[in-house]
């Protein structure tokens, strides 16, 4: 896919945002998306691709949400992007190359797609509503961890703004309480924070929390109040249910 960036957009710069993005899993990655997305000015295009129906007869598109641009299969990939705008819009791409392979639109459709839009040009195909692209069954903040990054820091679809801040996070029956940030708790604490993209991330201060708790993307992700768990306490009734 680089390859054809640079073959048709040269001077462009392209970056990886996340190469390694959970595979086969649009949903969980587009929380991700959401949160990383918004650190780019307006005019930056997103060329996305975890596609677990190419070949298929999913459809290709385009969607601007508060004018960036993302391009890849119709899956579910920009739902949560394009929910969280102010300001949103789709098509569809009707374009097709001379050649398009079964396997890999990622590089003979959505990244020439990309290119062009980088240089200037309008999406390639007719415009539909914005609207269809959402998945309403998704929840707007996701209990689950979606991506584990190379320190073993397991990264949520929920937005610590949308936790109350004296909640507690439960997974795998353990229940985490919230510290600033790594420095804040003891070697070897496990801990939940808002990571740098405003997204809840579990983290162990020098250590691993996938190992430490068993933690691989899709593992659920209960909520828990302070003042529910208290009470629970008290009585003696154990865990408190999820709010």
């Amino acid at each position: 896919m680089r390859a054809a960036l640079h073959r048709l957009a040269p001077f462009v710069p392209a970056i990886d945002l996340l190469a390694d993005a959970p595979a086969g899993d649009p949903r969980g990655a587009a929380y991700l998306l959401a949160a990383y997305a918004a650190g780019f000015p307006p005019g930056t295009v997103f060329l996305c691709v975890i596609d677990p129906g190419v070949g298929s007869d999913r459809a290709a598109v385009v969607a601007e949400a508060d004018g960036r641009w993302f391009v890849g299969p119709e899956n579910g990939l920009f739902a949560l992007v394009l929910r969280r705008a102010a300001i949103a819009r789709a098509w569809t791409i009707a374009w097709r190359p001379p050649v398009l392979s079964a396997s890999f639109h990622g590089r003979d459709l959505f990244a020439p797609v990309a290119a062009r839009l980088a240089l200037g040009a309008a999406p390639p195909g007719p415009e539909r509503p914005a609207t269809g692209l959402d998945r309403p069954d998704w929840p707007d903040d996701l209990g689950r961890v979606v991506y584990v990054d190379h320190y073993g820091n397991a990264i949520t679809g929920l937005r610590a703004a949308s936790v109350p801040a004296d909640a507690r996070l439960r997974v795998n029956g353990r229940t985490i309480a919230r510290a600033r940030t790594f420095s804040a708790v003891a070697a070897g604490t496990v801990f939940w924070y808002e990571n740098a993209n405003g997204l809840a991330e579990i983290a162990v201060n020098a250590g691993r929390a996938d190992r430490m708790l068993n933690l691989a993307p899709g593992a659920e992700i209960g909520i828990e109040a302070a003042s529910v768990m208290e009470a629970s306490s008290n009585c003696n009734t154990g865990v408190a249910p999820p709010l």
